[in-house]
């Protein structure tokens, strides 16, 4: 369930333990965990890497290794990428193969789909257009689309925030049903937001935080409709091509392939049977079968992420990521009153303490990004402007049968061994970033 105590479905676009929110509380509740977790830093005392004021350790790669490895093993990963670094050092860790039964090592150039990480460039793209003065965060939705239910009353920040109150679609059981049954279906945007729009609202806008995919995908349709392109060329003329990013892409609707190189994306769970509160991880006859090997993961690899369109329908590499998570959290793309707009607009997602979320950005501890997940894929990026570090971690099955986030826990578990005092804060954030967005569905 998320921060409002709804019900939540199974995975990243949809709205999971494992999204945005969560981020943030398993940097917090990692690090604080780390001490019987296992995955805390060795016992030799850690040392500054800078100057002497700076917040970052140097880093101990012999027990970031193990502390990746157990939690992979744990999770039952077939793949996992992480990459840190910070002005003075790099760690990187590709551990697996990109798919069963083959010995294919992933690199950081290795294809993933990325989820609802997708949401940080249609909230990019938004606020660029607010740059440019064709819409204020501050206006109705009404203005662009007359047909939302109390518009008049919902602004475009409220979307990027998740404070609408809009009910978010990927948590209706016509969805999560379709998507078992014809995982191959071509989803339209405008069929993804009628289902949002004839459920009734959480709560009266601006009153609650409520994540909800209904919002993204109606600001990629305000987008489109103000930029006048395709979503997709509005990605790659703002995003892709400005930032050379050569593996990052967003399909078209028909297109279920992902360019070579590529992880497979596997998963132990169906959308159904984790639809609803208390549901994320499989009965324990499934993890005993599971366990014993007698069960194996369903290759979601090529099932049609439509569904997701502007909030999850990504691909991208760790290099990638990387590369864009830097530019959201130093807002490059952005003028500077615009991104300050952006990093004032983020509060916290379930009172003082927890993890925040802003306008289509989540704050974990002193790292600005996202998580996302789709059935096979989970991903994390962050980046912490003020000691200039950034982290990505991303796994090829996910949720695990157990109902964790990989790329978040493992984000968490590795949160020690990069700070001093702000680690809980991280790690714990990048929980509660979890939990708010659920699955990101």
């Amino acid at each position: 369930m998320n921060s409002d105590g709804k019900s939540t479905s199974r995975d990243d676009v949809k709205v999971r333990k494992v999204a945005v929110v969560g981020i943030a509380t398993a940097l917090l509740l990692s690090a604080c965990s780390s001490a019987t977790d296992s995955a805390s830093p060795s016992s030799s005392a850690p040392t500054s890497a800078g100057s002497a004021d700076s917040a970052v350790l140097s880093f101990d790669s012999v027990a970031m290794d193990s502390a990746v490895s157990e939690k992979a093993e744990q999770f039952r990963e077939i793949a996992m990428v992480v990459m840190i670094t910070t002005p003075t050092q790099k760690y990187v860790n590709t551990w697996g193969s990109v798919r069963e039964g083959v010995n294919e090592p992933p690199t950081l150039d290795t294809k993933v789909r990325v989820g609802s990480n997708t949401k940080t460039w249609t909230g990019t793209a938004i606020l660029q257009l607010v740059d440019e003065g064709k819409l204020a965060v501050t206006d109705p939705v009404s203005k662009f689309r007359p047909d939302v239910p109390n518009g008049d009353n919902i602004t475009i920040g409220n979307l990027l925030d998740m404070r609408s109150g809009l009910y978010n679609y990927t948590e209706t059981l016509e969805l999560n049903r379709a998507l078992d049954e014809q995982p191959e279906r071509v989803w339209a945007p405008e069929e993804l937001l009628a289902m949002g729009l004839s459920q009734p609202p959480y709560f009266a806008p601006d009153t609650g935080y409520h994540y909800s995919n209904t919002n993204t995908v109606l600001l990629g349709l305000i987008a489109e409709k103000l930029d006048g392109k395709p979503i997709q060329q509005i990605f790659a003329d703002r995003f892709f091509g400005p930032l050379t990013l050569t593996g990052t892409s967003f399909p078209a609707n028909t297109d279920t392939s992902i360019p070579t190189p590529y992880a497979d994306g596997y998963t132990y769970s169906g959308n159904v049977e984790t639809l609803g509160e208390g549901k994320q991880a499989l009965p324990q006859s499934r993890l005993d079968a599971i366990a014993a090997g007698t069960e194996r993961p369903t290759d979601t690899t090529m099932h049609n992420p439509s569904w997701t369109w502007s909030a999850g329908q990504g691909i991208s590499t760790a290099n990638d990521m990387a590369t864009w998570v830097k530019a959201l959290g130093t807002g490059s793309l952005l003028t500077l009153a615009t991104h300050e707009l952006r990093l004032n607009s983020v509060q916290p997602t379930d009172g003082e303490g927890s993890a925040g979320y802003g306008y289509g950005i989540a704050q974990m501890g002193p790292m600005y990004g996202h998580i996302g997940e789709l059935p096979g894929y989970n991903s994390f990026m962050g980046y912490d402007p003020v000691n200039d570090v950034t982290m990505v971690v991303w796994g090829n099955l996910a949720p695990t049968a157990d109902g964790f986030a990989p790329a978040s826990a493992v984000a968490g578990a590795l949160v020690p061994f990069i700070y001093g005092k702000p680690a809980q804060d991280a790690s714990d954030d990048i929980a509660d970033t979890e939990d708010a967005n659920g699955e990101g569905k």
